[in-house]
């Protein structure tokens, strides 16, 4: 399939198409009564700032007018990248692995943050031990294989959630995000290629020469944003975009994490626009590229703070954010309940 005719489409993933073109959409009437209820409140319109939009927009997705996050998970997927052969990474594939289990054993930052939040954390590593392919040499999954792991990513999603976090864990996946964004929204491999996990500038350019022979050998196949997926990305990468799709489905609303979780979703968005309506923008992570990439998203970051982590850990802090949203929207008085003259 490396060598079909670039005219040739990847009829692998013509499902997905279908299942974006039937994405349901918010419920409108509740997102109408959660505004009306804002303007209510014992407060100045408006005074709350995006406070006050975030509460509405999550009332809008869960179909009520005063919303709840009773129900919350932090999904991290977790993958192996064979292109780091390239240098691409200061550390090795067993690093994944390794912090799977400091995740399993409540070591790692999402950790504390979904305890502190209120989040439960389910874990998904993704065939650690069979690396992608790498994909300066040849595409880094078959279809079969990426449609495996969309597959994973949404069984891994369970009915009945408030709210979703996504996040993810691999060493060499900001090389494979890069790639991505390359691919799909153009420009120079180093307009998209920062640091990750703490490459030097020879490391940084070394990394960008890489996403370059990627996009020089599979480039004019990615017309198809999934077969970009399954050409430059990787196992957790697709099961973040079937976590997506399966909560979209199921009207579930997304907090996306840093840069390598936005250019999962950057797939989704460039096969169907507004494929991501359910989602927010997490955080700005400090990833040169990750503005540019929410940027081209349409999404505003919940939180600005200058996290580089991943796994999770931006959209942690923004759901902190969001049940804050939740207690005044929900919590406060209104000028009727408090006897207070309203604004005339």
């Amino acid at each position: 399939m490396n060598d079909a005719p670039a005219h040739i489409e990847a009829h692998w993933a013509d499902e997905y198409f279908r299942r974006l073109e039937a994405l349901p959409g918010p419920d409108e009437e509740a997102y109408t009564a959660a505004r009306a209820r804002q303007k209510s409140l014992t407060k100045p319109p408006g005074a709350l700032g995006r406070l006050e939009d975030l509460a509405c927009w999550l009332a809008g997705w869960q179909g009520r007018e005063r919303p709840r996050l009773e129900s919350v998970e932090a999904l991290v997927f977790a993958g192996n990248h064979g292109v780091i052969a390239q240098g691409v990474s200061p550390y090795p594939a067993s690093v994944t692995a390794q912090m799977v289990e400091n995740f399993k054993n409540g070591g790692a930052a999402i950790c504390r943050l979904c305890e502190a939040y209120g989040a439960e954390l389910t874990i998904v590593p993704l065939d650690l031990d069979r690396p992608t392919a790498d994909m300066t040499q040849k595409a880094a999954m078959s279809a079969d294989e990426c449609r495996d792991a969309i597959a994973r990513g949404a069984h891994a999603v369970k009915p009945g959630r408030n709210i979703l976090l996504l996040g993810e864990m691999g060493i060499g996946n900001t090389t494979s995000a890069a790639a991505l964004c390359c691919a799909l929204l153009g420009g120079k491999p180093e307009d998209w290629t920062g640091p990750g996990t703490g490459l030097d500038a020879p490391g940084v350019a070394r990394k960008a020469e890489a996403v370059g022979r990627a996009i020089a050998l599979h480039g004019i196949h990615c017309a198809n944003p999934f077969e970009a997926l399954r050409r430059l990305g990787g196992r957790e990468l697709a099961a973040i975009c079937g976590a997506i799709l399966e909560a979209r489905a199921r009207s579930i609303p997304v907090l996306l994490d840093g840069y390598v979780c936005c250019a999962a979703a950057l797939v989704l968005e460039k096969a169907r626009a507004g494929a991501l309506d359910h989602c927010l923008g997490g955080h700005l992570s400090a990833e040169p590229a990750h503005g540019r990439l929410l940027a081209a998203l349409g999404k505003e970051p919940v939180a600005d703070l200058g996290m580089r982590l991943g796994e999770g850990t931006g959209a942690g802090i923004a759901l902190g954010i969001l049940r804050g949203a939740v207690a005044v929207h929900n919590g406060m008085a209104t000028f009727a309940d408090a006897g207070i003259d309203d604004r005339e």
